[in-house]
């Protein structure tokens, strides 16, 4: 029964997790609220925290999983994509940890840990599947063959969705984040209440830099007719948006998964929590006879029981990686 240590911290998020024979037995994320003030991520803030954060975490997560160090036969983590001085704290933690205990390290690509996360717990896809990978830096249908053979379908040209929700949340004078709020103000609104468009981009790709666009025009011209718009529609208007961001994506998903012939389809990344999205999923997986497959919230945003969980299956096929390893901000998927 292999015991994987898993370490996330590519982005804001420390992470640790003890993954046994498959199952995760502690998965603790440590939040970065530092940001708030600046309205986004700042880099060299997120490192300094990942520094304070990263041993209470491991060790939390040790102790929670009621397993002895000793016990760990492997250390997974995230080598990339993600913030490099972010990913040097978690990749120099896991070289030392293993290092210290003599045990193996596996890297694991973040992307691709978002995409097997689907693989905690009893309720799992069937390869072939799609995955529509959903996060504030990437957008991504993937096409899911085996564990690690995986191929991008589909993927954004520009923005990603959940950076178009980011920039409309500060459009709208929203506090950081504003994904989550522009989801607790959807649920009060009308979403048919402002149409946007939708970009017509071909295949399988997305676009959401014009949309972003024809967001802000949209705003700037109604505050300038009535100063209190944004106060007054506020939850009409993230619904309304909040529809279209949904629509683009489930759209090209429709697409795919028709060209393909496949019936297991997925949701993965933080965008993935929101509740327009996963709603949309399951009624669109109703009409089309698919079987639907999303995460609990707690394996949507940035976490280490998804690493541990990619480490489970990379260690069960013997790939390790040696002391010379490093991080990489931009990783090939």
């Amino acid at each position: 029964m292999p015991v994987i240590l898993g370490i996330e911290s590519s982005c804001d998020e420390t992470s640790a997790s003890v993954c046994v024979d498959g199952g995760i037995l502690s998965n603790v994320i440590a939040n970065q609220t530092i940001h708030e003030a600046y309205g986004g991520v700042v880099p060299e803030l997120a490192s300094r925290v990942h520094q304070q954060n990263i041993i209470p975490a491991v060790q939390q997560a040790i102790i929670n999983a009621k397993v002895n160090k000793n016990d760990i036969d492997a250390v997974a983590f995230t080598r990339g994509p993600g913030l490099l001085g972010s990913l040097l704290v978690g990749v120099s933690f896991a070289k030392a940890f293993a290092l210290a205990l003599n045990k193996p390290l596996i890297e694991v690509n973040h992307m691709q840990g978002h995409v097997l996360a689907h693989f905690i717990g009893d309720h799992k896809p069937q390869f072939p599947f799609l995955c529509l990978t959903v996060s504030g830096g990437h957008t991504q249908i993937v096409l899911v063959k085996d564990y690690f053979d995986m191929e991008i379908i589909g993927q954004t040209t520009d923005d990603a969705a959940g950076e178009a929700l980011d920039k409309t949340s500060k459009v709208l004078g929203l506090p950081y984040p504003g994904g989550p709020l522009i989801d607790k103000y959807a649920r009060q609104g009308n979403p048919d209440a402002y149409k946007f468009p939708e970009p017509q981009i071909p295949g399988y790709d997305f676009s959401f830099s014009g949309l972003k666009t024809s967001i802000m025009y949209f705003i700037r011209d109604n505050v300038k007719v009535n100063p209190n718009f944004l106060q007054e529609n506020m939850a009409d208007i993230c619904a309304s948006v909040e529809k279209r961001v949904v629509t683009i994506l489930l759209n090209k998903l429709k697409k795919a998964a028709t060209a393909y012939g496949i019936k297991d389809i997925a949701l993965a990344g933080g965008v993935s929590a929101n509740t327009g999205l996963r709603q949309g999923l399951n009624d669109l997986a109703q009409q089309q006879g698919w079987n639907a497959f999303i995460p609990k919230f707690e394996y949507c945003t940035d976490n280490a029981a998804m690493i541990a969980i990619a480490g489970y299956y990379k260690y069960l096929q013997g790939e390790f990686v040696d002391q010379d390893i490093a991080p990489l901000a931009r990783m090939p998927f």
